[in-house]
């Protein structure tokens, strides 16, 4: 029997652990899994957690209005650490770059418990874009005991840092794995509005910014670019979910509200979400997890970033790295509007995972050495 610990904190984290906790909770005689959210997010993680009947068994609750890094980085490390000593695992096991993975790498670390880096490998080789995502997941490389990679593209830049390839495993992304079993299922919408935009007939664009990288002038200028799009394009439906930021609703809404064919909407719930997506024509935004969801759904993307640790979607032709300059965005996302195929190549195949991601990191646990 395996004792692991699963954390999560953030809508992504839950989003792509989710998988991983019920494929190990199908195994019960091989693992005992127990799950700790340092509650990073709030609502939005509650809202992905309901949705795969998932509750966690220790829940540090540490969101604070305001809150900085070195105040989540503190809160969560010292939280981890009362569980850790209390629950004793085997494993602990965290996914991807959120400041609740990097601190669930150092305090297994700081207990000498191995630790399993889920979407192992993401790179830009830039450590201060996406801040602070890329030196997250890096610290958390260096820790962890077991890599599990989505790609051959992550697992080389994990062997380029001299990790051992016994200790790597190309999995596929697990987000998929989420995404394919919401996106099989019937939904009840609740928001009227929603509701009446994934029934209208008119075409559909849906938009997501709000990294901290384009806090301020990139996101004027992505809101400037979406702006024009939207009185270029009368008859399309630009729908612009907001985060929760209030420096993003600030830009968001002194751009873009009062237009006529403009949505600004509340996040939705992930199964909402999905269903949003995958009634999308073309899908613009600066998220990671979008990134890799999208082609499974054949919706083409327009990132808005200048640098991508998911360069596989743009080598596949499923997305377009267009920044945040505004002509630049205009650009690409005209070049898609116009394409009468949906922008999309034939035959294709999502370079980020099939959804069986969660089984190979299950298989890969049970036949593992667990010594540090």
């Amino acid at each position: 029997m395996i004792d692991v610990l699963c954390v999560f904190g953030t809508r992504p984290d839950a989003i792509k652990m989710a998988p991983v906790v019920l494929e190990l909770r199908r195994h019960p005689g091989r693992f005992r899994v127990r799950t700790l959210a340092t509650g990073q997010h709030r609502e939005q993680l509650d809202q992905v957690l309901a949705t795969f009947g998932i509750v966690p068994d220790s829940d540090l609750g540490i969101m604070e209005h305001g809150q900085t890094l070195s105040r989540i980085t503190v809160r969560s490390l010292e939280g981890m650490d009362a569980v850790i000593q209390a629950e004793r695992p085997d494993l602990l096991i965290a996914q991807g770059d959120t400041t609740t993975t990097f601190v669930a790498a150092l305090a297994a670390f700081y207990h000498r418990v191995p630790f399993a880096h889920v979407e192992a490998g993401l790179r830009t080789h830039n450590p201060w874009d996406p801040f602070p995502e890329e030196m997250n997941r890096r610290l958390a490389g260096a820790i962890a005991l077991y890599h599990f990679a989505p790609t051959e593209a992550a697992r080389a830049n994990l062997l380029r840092e001299g990790i051992d390839d016994e200790r790597i495993r190309v999995t596929g992304n697990t987000g998929i794995d989420a995404l394919l079993w919401v996106a099989g299922r019937d939904v009840a919408i609740d928001d009227a509005a929603l509701s009446a935009l994934l029934q209208s007939r008119r075409r559909l664009v849906t938009v997501t910014a709000h990294r901290r990288e384009n806090l301020g002038a990139p996101l004027e200028r992505i809101c400037s670019a979406l702006a024009a799009l939207a009185e270029r394009y009368p008859e399309t439906d630009w729908v612009y979910a907001m985060h929760r930021n209030p420096a993003v609703r600030q830009t968001v809404m002194a751009a873009l509200a009062g237009r006529p064919n403009v949505h600004l909407i509340e996040p939705p719930a992930y199964a909402p979400f999905v269903k949003l997506l995958q009634r999308s024509a073309v899908i613009l935004t600066d998220s990671g997890g979008i990134q890799e969801e999208a082609p499974s759904l054949g919706v083409p993307v327009v990132v808005l970033r200048e640098t991508t640790e998911r360069p596989e979607g743009v080598a596949a032709g499923v997305a377009q790295l267009a920044g945040t300059d505004v002509d630049a965005i205009i650009e690409a996302a005209v070049g898609l509007l116009s394409r009468p195929d949906g922008g999309l190549p034939g035959a294709l195949v999502n370079p980020y995972g099939d959804g069986r991601a969660s089984e190979r990191i299950r298989e890969a646990l049970s036949a593992a050495p667990r010594s540090a």
